[in-house]
């Protein structure tokens, strides 16, 4: 690009040398013409000599434009139309910057003899060539001007565009799409760092891709792994309940299975948030009958505090499990942060079936309702001295909206979870 802008600048800078010196050679070949007077005498002796009969010698006269006009004011001799276009009288052409030589014969005026100035003629000629000179390099100049904004715009401005467009693609994380170099370019090494540090971005973005899907992958694995010896736990305290018979111990492996309890469901909640995150909490929606309802809640109704009123009869489409998991994680929620009694409720509400289940806990403030089904947000007034990961009630959000319903929180004299469940 500099070799080519240096080129451009000789280039001017000749043409505009070659220009001046043009201008002043024409300028300096001007010379103003003199009027040869014997010459001018030979004309008007010859027209004297030849004025009666009017047989003018045009072998002589027709050496320069010559113009006759008698003394009556009329054109008697005319050798060049052009020369003396426009002029009828004396007066005209001495207007015309002529010479006007006055013919006389015995003190008898017989006409005059008009001649152009001879200094016009040089004159015109001159100034043509210098317009000429003149309008040959302004056109030059031009189609200078014109190739360097092209090489311009060819090799400076689009690159530049280009590197632009290229630059909003990174920053959209978009790294697939690459920085072409072309010849000339004079970005040319910078580009190709551009399109370097492009391929390192995805290059980099890809890891972080992996190590992500690796780290939820190891995450469902222990989670997975941690169910199988935390239901072993549960079992064997099931089994002691029915075996010891002392108070006191009842009481410790009743503290152990409810403190396991909250473990199984710390593990659901971190396996599902996994496989959500790795796109494997599939749901596979099905149409069963409401009366179905009724033995999910049950089975989760672990410390019998459900009051469960009539479910109306009809069909919806939901997955089974999946809801499962969704009604044992909010009534787990009921019995970790209010341990009152529990009522469900059932009602329509447009295309769904509404199931609303409540408690009777301190409940939530409503300015964190729309956040407590956030990833990881854990309300404050609730959760201030109970341990928790902050997932249940995202994950049924993301279960709910996946079977294409809707989960509703609200806070009024207890805690109110709605589950709008679409109807078949």
């Amino acid at each position: 690009m500099k070799k080519t802008f240096i080129k451009f600048v000789i280039i001017e800078i000749l043409i505009l040398v070659v220009a001046v010196l043009l201008l002043l050679v024409n300028a300096f070949s001007y010379r103003k013409r003199k009027v040869d007077v014997v010459e001018l005498n030979s004309y008007v002796q010859t027209v004297k000599e030849h004025w009666e009969d009017g047989t003018f010698d045009e072998t002589l006269l027709s050496r320069i434009p010559v113009l006759i006009i008698g003394a009556d004011e009329k054109v008697v001799y005319k050798s060049d139309d052009k020369a003396f276009e426009g002029i009828e009288t004396w007066s005209d052409a001495v207007q015309k910057d002529m010479f006007c030589i006055p013919v006389t014969n015995d003190r008898t005026f017989l006409g005059n003899v008009v001649i152009p100035n001879p200094a016009d003629k040089s004159y015109e000629r001159v100034m043509m060539r210098i317009l000429w000179i003149t309008a040959l390099i302004v056109i030059l100049v031009a189609i200078t001007f014109a190739s360097f904004i092209w090489y311009v715009e060819k090799n400076v401005v689009k690159p530049f565009k280009r590197m632009n467009d290229f630059a909003a693609q990174v920053a959209r994380g978009n790294f697939d799409v690459p920085l072409l170099i072309e010849k000339n370019n004079m970005f040319g090494l910078f580009t190709e760092s551009f399109d370097m540090m492009r391929e390192e971005l995805s290059a980099s973005k890809n890891r972080e891709i992996e190590l992500k899907a690796k780290e939820k992958e190891l995450v469902a694995s222990l989670s997975h792994d941690l169910k199988s010896p935390v239901t072993g736990i549960k079992l064997i305290c099931e089994l002691l309940e029915v075996k010891v018979k002392d108070t006191y111990t009842l009481g410790k492996i009743e503290n152990i299975r409810y403190k396991t309890e909250e473990m199984d469901v710390l593990l659901s909640d971190l396996l599902s948030t996994a496989l959500d995150d790795l796109g494997e909490l599939n749901v596979n929606c099905s149409e069963v009958t409401s009366d179905i309802l009724k033995r999910l809640v049950s089975e989760h109704d672990t410390k019998k505090k459900v009051v469960i009123g009539d479910v109306p009869g009809c069909i919806i489409l939901i997955d089974q499990n999946r809801l499962s998991q969704v009604i044992g994680n909010i009534i787990g929620n009921s019995y970790k942060y209010a341990d009152t009694k529990i009522d469900v409720s059932f009602d329509y509400r447009d295309n769904y079936l509404m199931m609303k289940i409540r408690d009777y806990g301190e409940g939530a403030d409503k300015d964190e309702l729309p956040f407590l089904s956030n990833k990881f947000y854990r309300g404050k007034k609730r959760a201030a001295d109970k341990e928790g990961s902050g997932l249940g009630l995202y994950i049924c959000r993301e279960l709910i909206e996946k079977m294409n319903g809707q989960l509703l929180l609200a806070s009024d004299d207890g805690f109110i979870v709605t589950l709008l469940l679409p109807l078949a």
